[in-house]
């Protein structure tokens, strides 16, 4: 009886380090799921960005547009007209100065423009990559999950095991 018993109490043992082991491992796999499902919301950031990109360099190519042809038509349009119906020659001097001057005044601010563009583009792609890496360390957080669940139930299963056998060498049996 005290044989059948220890054998009895092995298997159970064992059944129970298996249990364990099945339990860890579908903990894993769900810790490993939950983690790529964040990461991919993660890598939605990304495309959201790209758009982000995308819109932001459209309208600066329009404003570009609008602002030379604003530019053209009121600021030296005025200048031109104002020059040109007090009778006063524009073709050099005071005119010539004052066109060449609201010129210079307009590529600097469209140089500030382009230089601010390409910081908000500089802006984005660091935000992107910050998402990437987020993603890939979400990822990378899964797997290390995943890996101590595993351990874990294989370190029952051994456990499990090594009891089972003193058990049973425990009762004389063998």
């Amino acid at each position: 009886m005290g044989a059948t018993a220890a054998i009895i109490g092995a298997g159970s043992s064992i059944i129970g380090g298996i249990s364990s082991r099945n339990a860890s491992n579908a903990a894993g796999a769900a810790a490993q799921r939950a983690a790529n499902f964040n990461a991919s919301i993660i890598e939605r950031d990304i495309g959201l960005l790209a758009r982000q990109r995308g819109i932001i360099n459209e309208n600066f190519e329009i404003d570009t547009v609008r602002a030379g042809e604003a530019f053209e038509r009121e600021i030296q349009g005025t200048a031109k007209a104002g020059f040109g119906y007090a009778g006063v020659d524009m073709s050099s001097g005071t005119p010539f100065a004052v066109l060449q001057a609201n010129a210079k005044e307009f590529d600097y601010a469209m140089s500030v423009a382009e230089f601010n563009n390409e910081m908000t583009n500089l802006q984005i792609s660091d935000q992107q990559e910050d998402a990437r890496l987020q993603a890939q360390l979400a990822r990378m957080g899964g797997d290390a999950s995943r890996s101590a669940y595993r351990s874990s139930g294989k370190a029952s299963l051994i456990s499990s095991v090594a009891n089972a056998g003193l058990g049973i060498s425990g009762s004389g049996y063998f």
